[in-house]
């Protein structure tokens, strides 16, 4: 499955506890989501009406294993889904969907405008999947 995956943790990494101000940082992460989406240009934006996007902490067990990753290496984001150039994609019964891992992204971009880039190139790379384009062709176009 397309992924957008980050470099491995260090080895003492520490263990991640949700803050007691949590709160505000999840909305000036979704802030940050819908800065992104709203900066898609229009040819492209409509795409957006067929994948659902969703912000979680971090990736699970089974999506880490899936990606073919180790316990000491994430994701940023994760497209989940038939890409819209494949044959009968409007058919398949499961719903597309882009997930972007919160905790991953504000570990490794403390810098607001770091981390507001990155959270725009993760969306605009888990879209690319969407449209059906591979993490091979989106290195040749020098996006990632």
């Amino acid at each position: 499955m397309p992924k957008r995956r980050r470099l491995p943790r260090h080895e003492a990494a520490r263990v991640r506890r949700r803050p007691a101000s949590a709160a505000p940082r999840h909305v000036r992460f979704e802030t940050l989501v819908d800065r992104a989406l709203a900066g898609i240009p229009a040819p492209f934006r409509a795409a957006l009406g067929e994948v659902a996007i969703v912000i979680d902490d971090e990736p699970t067990p089974e999506q880490l294993h899936e990606n073919g990753l180790d316990a000491d290496e994430t994701l940023y984001g994760l497209y989940e889904g038939t890409p819209a150039t494949e044959w009968g994609a409007d058919w398949v019964p499961a719903p597309n969907k882009i997930t972007l891992f919160r905790l991953p992204l504000e570990e490794d971009f403390p810098d607001p405008s770091e981390l507001e880039e990155e959270v725009r190139q993760t969306v605009l790379h888990e879209l690319a999947h969407h449209l059906g384009i591979d993490d091979d062709r989106l290195d040749e176009l020098g996006v990632d």
